[in-house]
């Protein structure tokens, strides 16, 4: 019910005009950069979303979007309001939809991609709590002394968080890995395990290349193998993840990566050592997932990004990005400006 009162608030908001209102208001206040964050790629709302935010916003790939916004490059005539798309990870399916849909609309977008992924072809971690505990082949599954009923609801779901917390929290890649491999091991494989939505598995080189060629999709890095970095025990290891990241990447694209995007990149995924490793790594500019939009003042490497959301209208896109709707992110960001 309240997604429908939303949507009904923002058709009003819209077609009475007032979006235009608040969009053209935010414009004239001062410079401002939005950069969406989004994962995966799919459906009829991308597509519109898409569409609106081609007409309305300046459209860039990262990269272009900051070297104009902080004032390094010639500005452009366009007075639009910038803005970026942003896809974490590199799913398969930002090749089959996004990719896509970036042809077709003309419109360019960022992906931050994980080489050791891309290289290994295997699932990306944060997604094989679920896949393991709800797609077991085994009855019961023990980890680390604790039993889990899996034709329980209730147990699967407690197996689900339990891998997800010992794979989050991991002190090294190696770690993660080993736990990782005890715990496929003990639920056993099967056909309907493996086939687990094959669309959420990595990118390979190949697709990576065909983007990159199209011009539509530009690239950034986002470690070797995605460990939360602010977790790791070794500096010598998190300075590794970050470096390397950027040398295959260029060693593959065949340009310079000024790009990262810190993983999972909450304040608490990131700290002082994670900042300076990246800046000695030589990236010119490092995104956040704190949840606001940029001005000239934002640190180059603590960028702010707003939530993707391929299930959202893209009439409340519209709305919720002007501060319009009650519950909207940037309400009290928006009224704080303006006030200050």
């Amino acid at each position: 019910m309240r997604e429908r009162v939303r949507l009904v608030l923002a058709t009003c908001f819209y077609y009475t005009g007032i979006v235009a209102l608040a969009h053209w208001w935010i414009r004239r206040f001062r410079p401002r950069l939005i950069i969406l964050n989004y994962h995966r790629a799919r459906g009829e709302n991308l597509r519109q979303q898409m569409r609106y935010l081609r007409r309305y916003y300046r459209v860039m790939h990262l990269e272009e979007a900051l070297e104009q916004f902080y004032g390094t490059s010639r500005q452009q005539t366009d007075k639009r309001m910038p803005l970026v798309l942003t896809f974490d990870d590199g799913y398969r399916d930002n090749y089959s939809c996004a990719f896509a849909l970036a042809r077709e609309l003309r419109v360019p977008i960022t992906i931050f991609l994980i080489p050791g992924y891309v290289e290994s072809g295997e699932r990306f971690w944060w997604l094989e709590g679920k896949r393991l505990a709800y797609h077991a082949q085994a009855e019961k599954v023990t980890i680390e002394g604790q039993t889990y009923r899996l034709s329980i609801p209730e147990e699967q779901k407690a197996l689900a968080q339990e891998i997800d917390r010992h794979l989050r929290h991991a002190s090294s890649v190696a770690e993660r890995e080993t736990f990782l491999a005890q715990v496929r091991l003990a639920v056993g494989t099967s056909e309907a395990l493996e086939q687990v939505d094959r669309e959420a598995l990595p990118l390979n080189w190949e697709q990576v290349r065909e983007m990159e060629r199209s011009g539509w999709v530009s690239f950034g890095a986002h470690t070797m193998h995605h460990p939360i970095l602010s977790y790791l025990r070794d500096e010598r290891e998190l300075r590794q993840e970050v470096t390397e990241c950027k040398s295959v990447l260029e060693q593959q694209l065949g340009h310079t990566v000024r790009t990262f995007a810190y993983p999972v990149g909450k304040a608490e995924h990131i700290g002082e050592a994670v900042i300076q490793a990246v800046k000695d790594a030589g990236y010119q500019w490092a995104v956040t997932t704190f949840e606001d939009v940029n001005t000239r003042q934002t640190n180059p490497y603590l960028l702010y990004r707003l939530p993707g959301d391929i299930e959202m209208h893209w009439l409340v896109l519209a709305a919720e990005l002007v501060g319009l709707l009650g519950l909207s992110r940037l309400r009290r960001k928006y009224r704080a400006k303006f006030s200050g």
